[in-house]
């Protein structure tokens, strides 16, 4: 049975997970602006510094896989959240394959071109991300072992760092992160250190 986190809370990963799908899944509020929402999902894969080592250590819609293979998005879903029940977005990890200098991942999601389609998360519900043990890089359901459902609480905020998976000591934690920002993705790749 998966664990239900609030925001702030940690819980440590199963030692023995190899794999886990990260499923992010939202649903837009009623809207007529016009256009679809087209939310991405990303992973920063960070140093102890809290930044990436270059650029190639951010996996988004433009590079879907890490050079070291274990972080892979698995497509990019342009709909907004309206092509299917279940997850819009996943993030697949597999963990020993990670770099040894790799401290932590953060799991964003970002409005695509947010100002000009005057989108905000106040205009998304029931937004959640859930980590799921997998069998294989081809399994995409999994079973799901913990699940952090963000909430209503955001309002013009473009970008959100969801999660974070880190390291603590020899196992990986994960820490229901939520927190929201203005400036969209190019906000959170100057935060992270990627060159933008």
């Amino acid at each position: 049975m998966a664990v239900n986190l609030s925001k702030g809370q940690r819980v440590s990963l199963d030692k023995n997970m190899t794999m886990a799908l990260v499923g992010l899944g939202w649903d837009p509020n009623r809207y007529d602006g016009g256009f679809d929402f087209d939310l991405d999902a990303s992973a920063f894969l960070l140093g102890k510094n809290g930044k990436v080592r270059n650029d190639a250590d951010f996996v988004f819609y433009g590079n879907q896989e890490h050079n070291s293979g274990s972080v892979k998005s698995m497509g990019d879903d342009t709909s907004g959240g309206n092509s299917k029940e279940g997850d819009d977005e996943q993030i697949f990890i597999d963990f020993s394959k990670v770099p040894a200098d790799i401290d932590k991942i953060a799991i964003t999601v970002t409005i695509y071109d947010a100002p000009a389609r005057k989108q905000n998360f106040g205009q998304v519900s029931n937004a959640y991300v859930r980590v799921a043990r997998i069998s294989g890089p081809s399994d995409t359901v999994g079973t799901e072992v913990l699940r952090f459902d963000l909430g209503e609480e955001f309002s013009i905020e473009t970008a959100i760092v969801v999660c974070e998976i880190y390291r603590s000591g020899n196992e990986w934690k994960f820490n229901a992160v939520g927190a929201g920002y203005q400036g969209g993705l190019e906000a959170l790749c100057k935060s992270f250190g990627v060159n933008v």
